[in-house]
């Protein structure tokens, strides 16, 4: 049977912005990487002869407030990765340079939008060598005290999330995809950033989301209030929507996209990499297997389009 192989962008990609949390001007280039490297981070504003490499990977996160954080074995960091890598699974890139020419990657408008439409613009290379998937075989789970996140057998990547927020602008969403047939695109990347008010009060007190600036490139949320911009919400249910953003981005660090159900409740970030580190220590839980023609159009990446965008515009 047909393989799906590898690819990459047929181009270089330059995205200009600020950092979320710095709030100082970033500039990220995405590049043509060979067939088998996979997604590496590099710091681009550190000396030519520093270790600037960060592959993106579970076993390179290290905890953090509120975004993904990777550092390398040399203790380089680079900071909110969560969004591109969104992007970079929902286009079905296998193989990318990003260069970042500072600590954070760029938040543009809070989405992993912007990130998409450079991408699906220049288009991607096919390459020698054969996709692979992660696929779940055996159900996974971790717990906090108020979240928890589950991966467990499917044919086709799928996402399910839950929330519950006291706020009355948000309250209680619930959300399922399969991501597939352009579903990331459509339903999921432009859904931006979303925090409560008295978060950003709290942060900002703490020298944190300095780059933040509500309606622009977060949504605020404060009990029964919203600012989401002139245009308000893109979508009723944004916060879910973003949240499984975040989940497919954190996902991808497996090092390949996951034929599997992802269950979040009220999890995040830390929790989503929680699951994959124990996903990884279960002993017949999982295994990587070579993406089929079939299989691809069960993946993210399938029957992406350009003109997906203007469903979510």
């Amino acid at each position: 049977m047909r393989h799906k192989v590898q690819s990459t962008v047929a181009k270089e990609i330059r995205f200009d912005g600020v950092g979320l949390h710095s709030g100082t001007p970033v500039c990220l280039v995405l590049s043509p990487a060979p067939s088998g490297q996979g997604i590496v981070f590099v710091r681009s504003d550190l000396a030519e002869d520093a270790n600037a490499r960060i592959p993106a990977r579970w076993d390179a996160v290290v905890p953090s407030q509120l975004c993904t954080l990777i550092r390398n074995e040399d203790g380089v960091e680079l900071s909110t990765i969560e969004h591109i890598m969104a992007a970079l699974a929902g286009c079905g890139v296998t193989n990318v340079t990003v260069s970042v020419d500072g600590p954070e990657v760029p938040i543009l408008d809070g989405s992993a939008a912007p990130f998409v439409d450079g991408i699906l613009a220049v288009g991607l290379v096919r390459q020698d060598g054969p996709a692979r998937a992660l696929k779940i075989l055996k159900p996974v789970e971790v717990e906090t005290e108020n979240a928890t996140a589950r991966l467990e057998p499917s044919e086709a990547m799928e996402i399910e999330f839950h929330i519950d927020f006291a706020d009355r602008a948000i309250g209680v969403q619930d959300k399922h995809l399969v991501m597939a047939n352009g579903a990331f695109v459509r339903e999921l990347s432009n859904c931006r950033t979303f925090c409560r008010q008295a978060e950003v009060d709290l942060m900002q007190a703490n020298g944190l989301a300095l780059g933040g600036v509500a309606g622009e490139n977060a949504v605020v949320f404060d009990d029964d209030k919203v600012n989401g911009g002139p245009s308000g919400l893109r979508h009723d249910d944004e916060p879910v929507r973003h949240k499984m953003l975040d989940a497919l981005g954190d996902l991808y660090l497996a090092g390949a996209p996951i034929l599997g159900r992802y269950v979040g409740q009220k999890s995040g970030h830390a929790v989503t990499n929680a699951l994959l580190r124990k996903l990884f220590a279960t002993p017949g839980a999982w295994a990587f297997v070579t993406v089929d023609a079939k299989t691809a159009k069960r993946l993210p990446g399938a029957g992406v389009s350009r003109a997906d965008l203007a469903f979510c515009a």
